[in-house]
């Protein structure tokens, strides 16, 4: 991850390969925003040719410029934050602002960014967008093509407040924060003949130890202690791969804390949908079916990382599910840890097996909040497209997800949970079946995992669209893994440590 360091020297004065500036679109043309500082050659080239370089000030369009003189910089870039209607530029705006740029800027080597930075909220902003965009997953790239497409190696952030001690605390806060997202996009981007769930456990182990957060622990069940422990839905659904499943759990347990929250991440580390197997077209996209998992951990850590007041503990679900002669059948019932039954109707339907499973373990320890985070239904797709996560749960908790992901810069949208639709999940033969009716798909998923977290306060995350990234970039956000959902699980951590 790239290093960043904050300066209040001119911006004008500051050497870098690249200079990043605003540009706001407005109907008399684009506007340089907080930038007076700049040469009026440049003012000129941006607001006098506008139409032949194709500025507009659009959010994601990203511009370069030779630097004129009087820059120290090698070349300006100017990135779009769209119209600002005579106000200042709000935190998710200076995000996608300059995560544009960075993503852009590859090949650069240092990279000086002028955005509006007259806060502790704005610089967070600033920082956390750069450091979001300037993310490249480069493991199985040759050493020349990976070199070729690094992000910037180091990041300055222009601000009059540098050495104000609320600063550097939000610029410290927006690097833990990076560095959990980077840390999802990674294992959401490993390949999945490397990232099984034995492999997945080692990593979490690995992510423990480099962290040298204090008062972290991992416990990992295999294959036996899951059967010994009655974990049936896990071991339903990983009894088709050769590979066997884990369950890993990552605490974090500060003295005297302020609260208890336990997070439950779905970690399919492969899905092919089992006997009910999935099309081949889009199947290679299926590695990234344990994004849950990789957000519960490393909001775990980055938890630990910043000392927060609150006990949190992380259950991942880690199993691989593959058609083969020991795989479960649809029509098999499997007994989940506590003792509910479930007719398995459709093997595809695996993650909210696995789920149930975590869920009553972390509920068996009594948190204040438990919220399950997974890419668990196409459903989610069709009703709120990829960039839209949906949450469920009961309405207080429910509502505490998404104003932390109002806060945290994530698009959250609230759904419900019919009761009517509780009819559809009725089985012949067990107390629940794995699939309902086709119609509110997601809803009926978020039913089922309701039925394992007793009266504990509980939300459902579904990231199943915005966790992985099929199509272009855009703002901070890569294409593949995403690392969406840390910043939404943080920023609630850290509200209930105050409360």
């Amino acid at each position: 991850m790239p290093r960043v360091t904050l300066t209040s020297a001119n911006p004008a004065r500051q050497t870098a390969d690249a200079l990043v500036v605003a540009v706001a679109s407005s109907p008399a043309g684009p506007r340089l925003v907080g930038a007076d500082w700049l040469p009026a050659e440049t003012v000129e080239q941006v607001t006098g040719l506008a139409g032949v370089l194709g500025i507009t000030g659009a959010p994601d369009e990203v511009r370069r410029l030779p630097a004129a003189g009087g820059l120290a910089a090698r070349t300006v870039v100017l990135t779009g934050v769209g119209p600002l209607d005579g106000v200042a530029p709000d935190a998710e705006t200076l995000r996608r602002a300059a995560g544009a740029a960075l993503r852009e800027l590859t090949g650069a080597t240092s990279v000086a960014v002028a955005l509006p930075a007259e806060d502790a909220e704005q610089v967070a902003a600033v920082a956390e967008g750069a450091l979001l965009g300037a993310y490249a997953y480069t493991r199985y790239r040759s050493a020349d093509a990976a070199n070729a497409g690094a992000p910037a190696a180091e990041i300055t952030v222009l601000t009059p407040r540098a050495r104000d001690k609320a600063v550097t605390k939000a610029l410290a806060r927006a690097e833990v924060l990076a560095a959990a997202v980077h840390g999802v996009r990674d294992l959401v981007n490993a390949a999945p003949n490397e990232l099984y769930p034995a492999a997945f456990a080692d990593a979490a182990k690995a992510a423990v130890k480099d962290t040298g957060a204090k008062g972290v622990k991992v416990t990992v069940l295999d294959e036996k202690a899951l059967a010994a422990g009655g974990y049936g839905g896990i071991l339903g659904v990983g009894q088709g791969s050769a590979r066997p499943p884990r369950l890993v759990k990552v605490s974090y347990s500060p003295s005297r804390p302020a609260a208890k929250v336990a997070l439950v991440g779905k970690g399919i580390t492969f899905d092919s949908g089992g006997i009910s197997i999935k099309p081949a077209a889009g199947m290679d996209a299926m590695k990234s079916d344990m994004a849950g998992a990789a957000a519960v951990l490393h909001t775990v850590l980055a938890a630990a990382r910043l000392e927060l007041p609150v006990a949190v503990t992380g259950w991942l679900c880690l199993a691989e599910n593959m058609p083969s002669g020991t795989a479960q059948r649809p029509s098999d019932v499997l007994t989940i840890r506590g003792g509910k039954t479930v007719e398995v109707l459709n093997t595809d339907a695996e993650g909210r097996l696995v789920m149930a499973d975590g869920l009553v373990a972390a509920v068996e320890e009594k948190p204040d909040v438990v919220l399950d985070i997974a890419t668990l239904t196409g459903a989610q797709l069709v009703a709120l497209g990829p960039r839209v996560s949906a949450v469920m749960g009961d309405d207080a908790t429910r509502t505490e997800v998404v104003d932390a992901a109002g806060a945290a810069g994530e698009a959250f949208w609230p759904m419900p949970l019919p009761a009517d639709l509780r009819a559809g999940l009725k089985s012949k033969v067990a107390d629940i079946a794995n699939i309902g009716d086709r119609f509110g798909g997601m809803l009926t998923a978020g039913l089922f995992l309701q039925e394992f977290v007793g009266s504990t306060p509980w939300a459902h995350l579904d990231i199943a669209g915005p966790a992985f990234n099929e199509k272009a970039p855009f703002g901070y956000t890569p294409a593949g893994g995403t690392g969406v959902g840390v910043r939404t699980l943080l920023a609630l951590i850290e509200a209930r440590a105050v409360r």
